[in-house]
This record gives C-alpha cells, structure tokens and sequence, in this order.
C-alpha cells in the first residue's frame, strides 16, 4: 500500500509540474521570443532558440522557485542567445520586404519598409553592445521592466543596473548617429 501511496504522489507532482510548465510556457513565450530577438538570435533561428530555452527550464523546473521563473528564463535566453550567435555563419541575411495581402486601409509599403529598417538599425546597434548591456538596455528600454526588476533578474545590485543602463544608453546614442551619418553620406 506504502509504494501506491508513493506513486499516486509521484503522479500528482509530475502533473503539477506539467501543468507549471504550460503555465510558464503560455505566460512567458512571447517575453522569451522578444528577448531571443533582441539579444542576438535572428529570427530565422528564434523558434529554434525558444524550445531550447524552453527544454532547459523543463529539465530545471523542479529547481526554480516559482517566484523566480522570469529571471531563471532571461538567465537562459542569455546563454542561449550567446550559443545561437557564436554558430550563426557571418554572412549577413538580407530579407525582402515581406508582402502581406494588406486590405487598403493597413500601413503602406513605404511604412512597412520604414519599420523594417528600423527594426534591422536597432537589432544591429543591439549586436555591437557586449551582452550585459544589451541585456539592461532590453529589459529597461524596450521589456520596460524597473530597475530593480532587472536587478532581481539579472543577480546584480541596482547600482549596476543604473551604470550599464547609462553605458548602453551612450553607445546606442553614439552608434545610432553613426548610422545616421554613413547612411546619409553613402
């Protein structure tokens, strides 16, 4: 009777497990893609990149405190995304402007073509920050998490935050007016 016991509870914690890794899964997927994103991982590859970050946490879930989850998964997204850009090959992918069956009233090919390129300068100006600013810079600027959000997450005091957020800050100024000059003087 003891080893049913012990069973039954066995099966009651692996679908209390399962059903913490749907939860994880359904409330953190579009947090972890938009993370991938910007640390690095093209999209081509993001998909890739979020069932890995996804496999680890099944495999570790039993260690992560539940109020921890977040910063366990950008703890991931980080070693993930710094794995998936030392094996992405150096060529430069270029991609057509997508074309959407658009009803009239959507945005025009120019301003999906602006966005575009907007989102390429700022993906390009995030891979030249090494990755602990890139990650402050994210988190604050573009997730809008606190600082001290950040800092739980990260493992790093508040005064850190606020020196790389500063650092990030000044080399997306200075990279973004570099752009700004090389492409209005080809």
């Amino acid at each position: 009777m003891g080893a049913l016991a012990g069973a039954g509870g066995d099966m009651t914690m692996a679908c209390a497990d399962e059903a913490r890794l749907r939860r994880i899964v359904r409330d953190q997927h579009d947090f972890v893609w938009r993370s991938l994103r910007r640390m690095g991982v093209p999209e081509s590859a993001a998909e890739d990149a979020m069932q890995q970050v996804f496999v680890v946490l099944s495999r570790k879930l039993g260690d992560v405190p539940a109020d921890n989850e977040r910063s366990f998964l950008f703890g991931t997204v980080v070693r993930v995304a710094s794995d998936a850009r030392r094996t992405q090959t150096r060529r430069r992918e270029v991609h057509d402007a997508e074309v959407d069956d658009k009803p009239d009233d959507g945005p025009s090919a120019e301003a999906l073509v602006d966005e575009k390129k907007a989102r390429a300068m700022l993906d390009h100006i995030l891979q030249s920050m090494t990755e602990d600013l890139r990650a402050v810079f994210v988190l604050f600027e573009i997730e809008e998490l606190q600082a001290s959000e950040i800092a739980e997450l990260l493992g790093i005091p508040t005064g850190t935050v606020a020196s790389r957020l500063r650092r990030a800050r000044e080399h997306f100024h200075a990279a973004a007016a570099r752009l700004k000059r090389t492409t209005r003087h080809p």
